[in-house]
């Protein structure tokens, strides 16, 4: 296989909605979020064999509690993070991936990336269990697939779960 010395750049602008679907997906495909879906989930049944109303609120409160708190806090950080202010330069290389803003520049090697998903939105590079580097697939653009060759080409294959 002969692999071509490649680079690709992008400028990415945080919006509200963009870092709502990435925090939905961090937040269901963790154990907790999967719990606290199957527990709203089993309250409700139990309130369709039992009938008594506390079931069903206490169901929908589990349903409903976290995907608004996700909403809400989706805004907060857009208003209160200086860095999603203005647009994120990202530079993937061979060596790993660079993001700049202004004069700040930092890198991390990719074999320090913890694993790369894709959501419906997003294509996202996960620097460590929690920190994430977030590629808005509008953003991208035509540069979709290369952005998916790159990652794919320098991360193991158990660590990449993109779905194109």
């Amino acid at each position: 296989m002969v692999f071509i010395d490649m680079e690709v750049e992008f400028d990415v602008k945080m919006e509200a909605g963009i870092l709502y679907d990435y925090m939905l997906h961090h937040t269901y495909s963790s154990f907790a979020g999967l719990l606290g879906t199957v527990a709203g989930a089993l309250l409700l049944i139990i309130f369709y064999s039992d009938r008594k109303l506390i079931y069903l609120i206490a169901g929908l409160v589990a349903l409903a509690y976290q995907p608004w708190s996700l909403f809400l806090r989706s805004r907060q950080q857009m208003l209160k993070n200086p860095a999603f202010k203005k647009p994120l330069h990202y530079k993937l290389t061979e060596e790993g991936i660079e993001v700049s803003q202004g004069d700040a520049t930092d890198s991390q090697k990719w074999e320090d990336m913890y694993k790369a998903v894709s959501t419906g939105r997003s294509i996202v590079v996960y620097t460590s269990r929690i920190n994430a580097c977030i590629f808005p697939k509008k953003d991208i653009g035509e540069d979709k697939y290369k952005v998916i060759e790159m990652i794919s080409t320098h991360m193991p294959p158990k660590k990449v779960k993109i779905r194109s």
